[in-house]
């Protein structure tokens, strides 16, 4: 009889193994525990044998609970929104005392009870009355040849036979992850070492003028047609700590990837993310930028996209981790000035899209593959729409003071006035646009209006040392020496250091001498 239930313990994970779609998620070193993980919808996600004789049902109720505590702790390191559990005792005879008033309903675990426990115990004397229970879940047909002679070697035999179905998948599933050695990712960081090199020795990284020389993300530019911004940032970087951050990143994330993908997948997954990236900075971020965050963003993306092909393996490996880090990094770049967000959010998508493209190796899906193709080309096209045609008419503070930037360097000043008066007449709050407006009209003469907005800029932004010089340079111009004098001292209040400021004092106070 104690032959026969073994049996029955090993015949049940072997059928639930090839006829229910369940793997092995953990086998006891006695063999006596399993716990089994399916996918199916509908059916139980975790199935737990266990092969023991009970005596007393408060025994089997403990077991139970700690059962459920572990089923609750797997469904949040799973992150699964509910988990329905099947648990099932094999043994010899039920217990002694009452305990099927024990199992009449799921035992509930957890402060929300996202994870519900079923158990079905399964005794020599009631074999196929316990089997029907089980088949109830599991929505298959389990039945027990009688007619089988079972001793110590027929058991044994399907032992070796569930073990073995077991290690093929583990291995099946370890050929995920070897798809290629890393190579293209050692290129890359080499890549990005020596543009930083590069940087260093003509002017320095952190340098504004070097930057944009090099390929620095600049959208006044890019809309002027050097649409090679939105590659070459991926391989500048913008300081020293910038670039140790970010060569570590693709180095652990990089080769992961690109072992994943294989060479080819991943470098165009790289590079598309890098794009997306840099198309997202131009359309929602009107600075200047650089880095292979955004193509690193996008081995992220690639990850999830593997998450989405592979859920369990997924979630068993790296899958909380992954997850983890990509909010952290998301949080800090909105708490964190001077982090492009959209940069990793566009190159997050990027690197998501592009793996949906390419997909895994030995994996063909061609219509999802065409789905993912066609979402890239819109998710491209409407980016692309909006950086162009939409952009350089909105009435975005950023955009309006970059682009009237550019045109001040480019001495084209009723260029940058005309559209600084624009932006004002719309109705535009912001202290920068005013700043700007008043320098394109100190350089036009109109200084009687530059005076007026400044004023504005000294109320709207007081901490502006520069505005209240500029002030005082409109005041002399006015000979108004009093007002003059008031504004510089404003700004040697902000800025004592600024040597500048105290030369106008000087002057000022040499002029109402004269006078």
């Amino acid at each position: 009889m104690v032959f026969k239930q073994d049996y029955l313990y090993w015949k049940l994970i072997e059928e639930l193994q090839l006829e229910g779609g369940y793997r092995i998620l953990q086998l006891s070193k006695s063999t006596n525990e399993v716990w089994l993980e399916g996918t199916h919808k509908n059916k139980p996600r975790i199935i737990r044998i266990l092969r023991h004789d009970l005596d007393w049902s408060n025994w089997m109720q403990r077991d139970m609970e700690i059962a459920a505590q572990r089923l609750e702790q797997l469904r949040k390191r799973l992150f699964i929104r509910k988990l329905d559990a099947l648990n099932i005792y094999i043994t010899t005879y039920p217990p002694v005392d009452d305990w099927k008033y024990r199992l009449e309903s799921p035992l509930v675990a957890g402060a929300k009870g996202l994870t519900a426990l079923h158990t079905v115990l399964i005794e020599s004397e009631h074999i196929n009355t316990g089997l029907q229970e089980v088949s109830k879940f599991v929505d298959s047909n389990f039945e027990i040849n009688d007619s089988i002679y079972i001793d110590v070697e027929t058991i044994e035999n399907i032992k070796r036979e569930v073990i073995s179905v077991a290690n093929k998948r583990i291995s099946s599933e370890k050929q995920i992850f070897q798809n290629g050695k890393p190579f293209f990712t050692y290129i890359l960081i080499a890549i990005q070492l020596v543009m930083f090199a590069i940087l260093e020795l003509h002017g320095g990284s952190t340098n504004t003028e070097t930057l944009l020389k090099y390929g620095a993300k600049e959208n006044f530019r890019i809309l002027n047609g050097e649409w090679w911004r939105f590659f070459t940032p991926m391989i500048l970087h913008i300081g020293f700590f910038h670039l140790l951050m970010n060569t570590f990143a693709l180095y652990y994330l990089g080769t992961e990837v690109e072992r994943l993908y294989g060479k080819v997948r991943f470098l165009l997954i790289y590079l598309f993310a890098g794009f997306v990236g840099s198309l997202a900075s131009f359309v929602f971020n009107a600075n200047i930028s650089a880095g292979a965050s955004g193509a690193i963003f996008g081995c992220f993306g690639a990850l999830l996209f593997f998450g989405t092909a592979f859920p369990s393996l997924f979630f068993r490996t790296m899958g909380p981790n992954v997850i983890g880090i990509i909010i952290i990094n998301l949080v800090l770049g909105f708490m964190i000035p001077g982090i492009d967000n959209s940069g990793h959010i566009g190159g997050l998508v990027g690197g998501f899209l592009a793996a949906s493209i390419v997909h895994l190796p030995k994996r063909k899906e061609f219509v999802k593959r065409l789905s993912g193709l066609l979402v890239t080309i819109v998710t491209v096209g409407v980016l692309f729409y909006v950086g162009y045609v939409v952009q350089p008419h909105s009435d975005n503070p950023q955009f309006v003071v970059q682009t009237a930037q550019e045109y001040i360097q480019s001495n084209e000043l009723q260029k940058a006035y005309e559209m600084l008066k624009t932006a004002e007449e719309k109705g535009t709050d912001s202290p920068e646009v005013y700043f700007y407006l008043s320098y394109t009209e100190i350089k036009l003469g109109k200084f009687e209006e530059a005076r007026d907005h400044l004023e504005i800029v000294t109320t709207k932004a007081p901490e502006i040392s520069e505005a209240h010089f500029n002030l005082a340079l409109v005041y002399v111009q006015l000979q108004e020496y009093e007002n003059a004098k008031k504004a510089v001292e404003q700004a040697i209040k902000i800025d004592p250091d600024n040597q500048n400021y105290e030369d106008l004092l000087k002057e000022i106070k040499a002029m109402e001498s004269g006078s």
